[in-house]
């Protein structure tokens, strides 16, 4: 503003009397600053204006780089956003970059509100954040933290999952555990649950892993192993999310193990790689665009009124049926 001020020989209060439009400034003034500003390629610093205001309307979101469905979220979180008036700051973890440092950048960048996709801190930490700022946690709950919840009601996803499995005559059915990440643990009680209410609780298998295409890989390779021994295949498998199951297929095509001729797959998220296989994966969906939406009004009414109690949105899956599972191979 100084530089337009001192091009067009005008006061630098003039200058922001005709930049906020109002009165004071004759319309020949007003149109000889407003030429040199787009001569010299002024732009007006929103940031500023709204920090001078006490106020930033920007809302940090916190994702893991390598999860393909928070790129998802993210494209579900932008729009919401800017339709409330707000922008979007993200911060990535990585192996060599710690949530907590993610989080503190964003603090440290004047974020308002903080969108916190599948974190893996402590409830203790989460309730500290929701003293410092509007915290939502997408995926993952934390009782007691004073912090919003946004997340997909998890056993009903498996359960349709498990019973479309055992619709098509599977019995011998594996599930490929999450670790810790979000929902796993859900997952997991459902899996053995649905096994137990289908009668088949001898039966149940649950093989530890990671929400991570690696994980995938690991377990085709056991079973493979498991195969060469001459234990029999299990004919599907509920992976704990879409890149693990993707994971498990790349390793089965090599082998020549056919899906869903030999063995059935199903992922979880249906997450947008889902789409992009030759093979359509057979996924449980979870809605990234409704649980952005929550997410964004969550942290801005939290922003207008403090003083809520913590909320939670529990959003329901649907199974996605595509090409990866099928009838149970004829036992010989």
């Amino acid at each position: 503003m100084a530089d337009v001020a001192e091009k067009a020989g005008v006061s630098r209060a003039l200058v922001s009397i005709i930049f906020r439009n109002q009165p004071g400034a004759s319309q020949e003034t007003r149109d000889r600053v407003l030429r040199v500003a787009d001569e010299i390629g002024y732009q007006p610093d929103n940031a500023a204006r709204l920090l001078a205001r006490g106020r930033s309307r920007t809302l940090g979101v916190m994702f893991i780089v390598h999860q393909t469905f928070h790129t998802d979220l993210i494209a579900g979180i932008y729009p919401e956003a800017e339709r409330l008036g707000y922008d979007v700051l993200l911060s990535g973890t990585t192996p060599g970059r710690s949530e907590a440092k993610a989080i503190e950048a964003l603090l440290s960048h004047r974020c308002e509100g903080l969108i916190l996709l599948a974190p893996d801190a402590e409830p203790a930490y989460l309730d500290e954040l929701g003293h410092r700022a509007a915290a939502v946690s997408v995926g993952r709950r934390a009782p007691g933290a004073r912090v919003d919840f946004v997340h997909s009601a998890e056993g009903k996803g498996v359960r349709q999952a498990m019973d479309h499995l055992v619709e098509l005559g599977h019995r011998r059915i594996v599930h490929i555990d999450g670790g810790r990440g979000p929902g796993s643990a859900e997952r997991r009680r459902a899996y053995r649950a649905a096994m137990r209410r289908h009668g088949l609780e001898s039966e149940v298998r649950v093989l530890p892993g990671a929400h991570t295409e690696d994980s995938g890989i690991d377990t085709g390779r056991l079973l493979l192993a498991e195969r060469d021994r001459g234990l029999p295949l299990p004919t599907a498998v509920l992976a704990g999310n879409d890149r693990c199951a993707m994971g498990l297929l790349m390793t089965l095509t090599r082998a020549g193990v056919e899906v869903p001729r030999d063995m059935s797959v199903v992922g979880y998220d249906d997450s947008h790689l889902s789409h992009l296989m030759p093979i359509g994966l057979t996924t449980v969906r979870q809605d990234a665009v409704l649980m952005a939406e929550y997410a964004v009004r969550f942290a801005v009414e939290r922003l207008e009124k403090p003083e809520l109690e913590p909320r939670e949105a529990v959003l329901d899956p649907k199974l996605v049926v595509r090409g990866t599972s099928g009838p149970a191979p004829r036992v010989p």
